[in-house]
């Protein structure tokens, strides 16, 4: 992709956020994105299908730098001169949504809540991959990976609806609740 072509596809992204801050999922239109970003609607189109393509394609923007496997140094947290655990994990990717909130509650809010979730969900089996991977006694894998998951998933959708957790609360919360890890 051109420069050109990653400049306007930011300007949908951040014209897209900056109405879901305000607005829920199903109230923004397809015609507001445009307007509010400044582009044409065949433009619009030729970057995403639909709206739910873009909300696909934001989320997978934001989930490959969350979920990835290196952990740098950020504006709201430095978990990069630690050794690696699943807390620092954990807290990172709490931080980044924390970082969203007001987006991520205009997602949640609606029908379009279940679709970032299944988003969510792809990229946190391989969050916790390394504790499925070790196991529990007499636990099938498949099953600790989709409680892991579920737990995880519920845990942030509550969060998003009570403020005044950190991400470091929040993180305490899960892992001292999931008696296995």
């Amino acid at each position: 992709m051109d420069r050109r072509q990653q400049r306007t596809r930011q300007a949908i992204f951040d014209a897209f956020t900056l109405l879901l801050e305000t607005k829920r999922y199903g109230e923004v239109t397809v015609q507001e994105i445009i307007d509010a970003a400044n582009v044409g609607r065949s433009t619009f189109y030729a970057h995403f299908d639909t709206k739910d393509a873009l909300l696909r394609a934001m989320c997978t923007d934001i989930f490959d730098h969350v979920f990835s496997h290196v952990l740098q140094k950020e504006a709201t947290h430095d978990f990069s001169n630690r050794p690696e655990d699943l807390r620092d994990r954990v807290t990172h990717v709490l931080h980044h949504l924390n970082d969203n909130r007001r987006c991520l509650k205009g997602i949640l809010s609606g029908e379009s809540g279940e679709l970032f979730m299944g988003y969510f969900k792809e990229y946190l089996a391989l969050l916790f991959e390394p504790v499925v991977a070790v196991g529990a006694e007499g636990v099938p894998a498949d099953y600790l990976r989709n409680h892991m998951i579920c737990d995880f998933a519920e845990a942030v959708r509550w969060w998003m609806r009570n403020d005044g957790y950190t991400p470091e609360q929040v993180s305490r919360f899960f892992l001292e609740t999931s008696h296995l890890l």
